[in-house]
């Protein structure tokens, strides 16, 4: 079994360290965060780490890289005050993963990656159509990650888009049917399929098995 140490890590040649450590993790969410500068020029990029941090309030929270080369989308989010969260399905993962390259300010990732800006009910910031789950977000909170100078971009869940097959009855999503994909590492994107949902677990009870579906 491989093996590696804190300083072994550290000593790593730099793209094999960043594949390395960029696919401990397992499975990450592939979303697409829209949004617009102050004078209205739309940006798109590509994100893995969406992560819930809370439900009343709405809360979702995304690492952002520092910021000591140009970062359009931080930039904008800080100009704004909103953006969106889009999950990215199948039918969209090569045109995502192009949202990565280094384009310039003036150029818009939704034109030059093929992807159609949507918007919806007076809300600022761009959502991605034909994606199956969008929410507009409003940033809450910047929490700065010292060690590395990363930054933890909190948002306000303000608008929640669903495709009506995609919301069960009990408020969960079925999201193998909103076609929702992940990625690992910094490059591979996956489709997932349920294989099993259970109830609340209670001590001493048997587990009990809810419907995928």
């Amino acid at each position: 079994m491989p093996h590696f140490t804190a300083d072994d890590l550290a000593g790593l040649e730099k793209v094999f360290r960043l594949n390395l450590v960029n696919s401990v993790t397992g499975y990450k969410p592939a979303n697409l965060v829209g949004t617009v500068s102050a004078d209205g020029a739309t940006n798109l990029s590509v994100i893995s780490s969406v992560v819930h941090l809370g439900s009343n309030p709405a809360l979702i929270g995304f690492v952002m890289r520092p910021a000591s080369v140009p970062r359009h989308t931080y930039e904008n989010i800080k100009a704004t005050g909103f953006y969106t969260i889009n999950h990215v399905h199948s039918g969209i993962m090569r045109e995502a993963h192009l949202t990565s390259a280094n384009f310039p300010r003036e150029v818009s990732e939704f034109e030059a990656c093929g992807l159609t800006p949507e918007y919806r009910d007076e809300f600022l910031a761009p959502y991605v159509q034909g994606c199956r789950i969008q929410m507009g977000m409003e940033l809450a909170q910047e929490v700065p990650i010292e060690l590395n100078g990363t930054l933890l971009l909190i948002g306000r869940v303000k608008h929640l888009y669903l495709a009506e097959e995609v919301l069960r009855p009990d408020g969960s999503l079925n999201l193998p049917t909103a076609d929702t994909v992940c990625v690992s590492g910094l490059d591979t994107y996956h489709t997932a399929v349920a294989q099993a949902r259970y109830g609340y677990a209670r001590p001493n009870q048997p587990l009990p098995e809810l419907p995928l579906r």
